[in-house]
């Protein structure tokens, strides 16, 4: 058994998942940053200084009436919040990821197309009386000396 499971765990595409799978957390948590401290800001400061991280309705209060001025205070308190600004920087996070899988996809299938070359075009023919490969412009063939028609060449 665990032979098996060995020979599992080292067949390349599992190993190939699972360091996608770490790079695809370390690149999660590079946008959820890129996100939450580069892009929200200024978009918060045109839109009248919001921060989004503290949009939130208080659904319960906790042991300390409210209002709460930030959702950390809320939490602190034991209320039962519905976090409005953090799922809308999750959303926006999700997009950027979506856009940057996309863009990534995109080039690789370009770059295969690219490497598939189409197929050559063929030089020769069979000679349909004898069955030889003979030049794909002849018009007699060469071993069995069978005048080749148009209708009959294949």
């Amino acid at each position: 058994m665990f032979k098996e499971f060995k020979e599992f765990v080292m067949r390349g595409n599992v190993v190939d998942m699972a360091v996608g799978i770490v790079i695809g957390a370390a690149f999660g948590t590079i946008v959820k940053s890129l996100v939450a401290d580069v892009i929200m800001p200024p978009i918060g400061l045109l839109l009248g200084n919001v921060d989004f991280s503290n949009i939130f309705t208080v659904v319960k209060e906790g042991a300390t009436a409210a209002p709460y001025a930030t959702l950390a205070d809320a939490q602190a308190a034991g209320a039962v919040t519905v976090n409005w600004g953090l799922f809308i920087l999750t959303i926006i996070s999700f997009l950027i990821i979506a856009l940057a899988i996309f863009l990534l996809v995109k080039q690789i299938n370009r770059l295969k197309r690219e490497e598939e070359a189409p197929p050559a075009e063929p030089t020769t023919k069979e000679c349909p009386y004898c069955l030889n490969e003979i030049p794909i412009e002849a018009t007699r063939c060469g071993f069995c000396t069978s005048q080749l028609t148009g209708a009959s060449a294949s």
